[in-house]
């Protein structure tokens, strides 16, 4: 979904009374009339659009919002000096990278998801297509929240309808497995009544594929191995998306006419240059390279004094296909996976994910190949990548993890080989190996096939395994998690701020998931 800047315009006049910081702190029946909201089609796709540019914010799909819990802290992303440390170095406390931006950016995708939900109800303004799509999105984006929410937070505030202030200001934390049940009765909702695809135009938006594809993933995280096997069969069979032949086309986002390949399922989808900073994404820049830091012996003459430095030359090297390394260059992989001996030999996702060597000279850093992008037309901090959220090789690999437990391997096998079919050359499929074997090594593959989007902490954490990584993966010297890292880092404490505007969110737990 292109959106048009106007289009945003309008969205930030009807919403903008929503952007309040503490999600305890409103009273929305008081700001805007429930009342025959909508009057048109028009202004119910205008509310499900405000959902949208929600996501694009720097707490949840741009910067480093969700991927600070997503992606860092794991065996996988690491900083390249020492930036970021409370978030990979677990330093994390009551009011200390306790995630308060994204909870509030998450609990206003529910108000106003909700808000939605409540004037779609019996509005006769609108045509059943339109109030179809707009409901299904409605549901799917808060099925999104709440995901993120109990993941990252365990119990959490649940309301499903608008509350006044003075509700909001005492709700205690709700059972995470309530929550996660109605979700998926939401999802399935969604799922029946979501187109199945959207015009050129309309791309982005969730369809009945991405509400199944999150319909799997709640099952998977709750070990409903049956209902996980089902929910990726019919995206596997029935949806439109097909696996690339290329692993490295996936990522290839420089035809901007085709950023929207046939293997993504739903996607950010970000633009340069977007009206108020809210459509174009900066967290390109965390894997491009910064200048300065590259290639390695930066400063070295090899024609001798009065030559170009090597710096130079490289820069007049990316200058002569326009290109630049304009980036941060803050997230790097970690010296073990950047390390070629560690993959499967004749791997080839291997050199479209890691990259240590650039027209010819060698640098300092690797980096991922897949989620840079040196562009001269994808400029520093407006970058108009998309955040890839769910793509089909995800779905195959989360049917393979959970046949495995229901059946052992022999189901299993053709869902993981179809990735790793187009992953070596000649095909190494799986055979003749045993139920643990098989757990164990799709845990390797999802390493190396969803490399650095977003998927990896969360596995570890699933799998109960997230310390045991941390402990014995090889850091960069200006970090030491390791050192830090205990049982409770599995879930973020409440944030500070929201506990000191509702003490009731203790009165379940006194201890804040363990932070007390």
């Amino acid at each position: 979904m292109k959106t048009k800047n106007i289009i945003y315009l309008i969205i930030f006049c009807l919403f903008g009374c929503y952007g309040c910081e503490e999600f305890l702190e409103e009273d929305l029946r008081d700001q805007i009339t429930t009342d025959n909201f909508f009057n048109n089609d028009n202004e119910a796709v205008l509310a499900a659009n405000g959902l949208y540019r929600i996501l694009k914010r720097g707490s949840l799909y741009n910067t480093r919002g969700l991927d600070n819990f997503l992606v860092n802290g794991a065996d996988l992303v690491g900083p390249s000096r020492n930036v970021n440390a409370n978030i990979h170095n677990y330093l994390i406390d009551e009011g200390v990278a306790d995630g308060r931006g994204t909870w509030d950016s998450l609990y206003e995708l529910i108000r106003n998801a909700n808000n939605i939900l409540n004037n779609l109800e019996d509005d006769s303004n609108i045509s059943e297509p339109i109030l179809n799509q707009v409901r299904g999105e409605a549901l799917f984006i808060r099925g999104l929240a709440y995901f993120h929410l109990t993941n990252l937070w365990g119990d959490v505030p649940y309301f499903r309808q608008l509350l006044p202030a003075t509700e909001l200001a005492v709700l205690e934390r709700f059972s995470k497995d309530i929550i996660r049940d109605d979700m998926k009765a939401d999802l399935q909702e969604a799922f029946e009544i979501l187109p199945s695809s959207y015009g050129d135009a309309e791309l982005g938006r969730a369809t009945k594929w991405a509400a199944m594809t999150l319909k799997a993933k709640y099952h998977l995280f709750d070990e409903e191995w049956s209902e996980t096997v089902t929910s990726c069969n019919e995206v596997i069979n029935n949806s439109p998306h097909i696996l690339l032949p290329n692993f490295a086309d996936v990522f290839d986002q420089s035809d901007l006419t085709a950023q929207f390949n046939d293997e993504l399922i739903f996607v950010i989808d970000f633009t340069t240059d977007g009206i108020f900073g809210g459509s174009s994404t900066q967290r390109t820049d965390d894997y491009n390279p910064r200048l300065r830091d590259e290639p390695v012996n930066r400063n070295m003459r090899p024609g001798g004094p009065g030559t170009p430095a090597n710096f130079e030359m490289l820069r007049d090297a990316l200058d002569a296909q326009d290109e630049g390394m304009t980036g941060f260059g803050w997230a790097v992989p970690l010296p073990e996976f950047a390390n070629q001996d560690n993959w499967q030999s004749g791997d080839l996702r291997y050199g479209a994910t890691i990259v240590q060597e650039y027209l010819g000279f060698q640098l300092n850093f690797p980096y991922f190949r897949k989620n840079w992008n040196l562009s001269n037309s994808s400029p520093r901090q407006n970058h108009n990548e998309n955040y890839y959220v769910f793509r089909l090789a995800d779905v195959y690999l989360m049917a393979a993890e959970a046949e495995n437990e229901i059946n052992g391997p022999a189901g299993a096998y053709e869902f993981v080989n179809a990735v790793r079919e187009r992953a070596f050359e000649p095909d190494q499929p799986w055979s003749g190996m045993s139920q643990e074997d098989f757990r164990q090594g799709i845990r390797d593959e999802r390493k190396f096939e969803l490399a650095a989007e977003g998927h990896r902490r969360m596995d570890l954490i699933r799998w109960g395994i997230l310390l045991d990584v941390v402990l014995t993966v090889q850091h960069r010297p200006w970090n030491n998690p390791a050192a830090n890292i205990q049982p409770k880092h599995v879930l973020l404490p409440i944030p500070q701020g929201e506990i000191i505007l509702n003490p009731n969110l203790l009165n379940t737990d006194e201890t804040n998931n363990g932070y007390r």
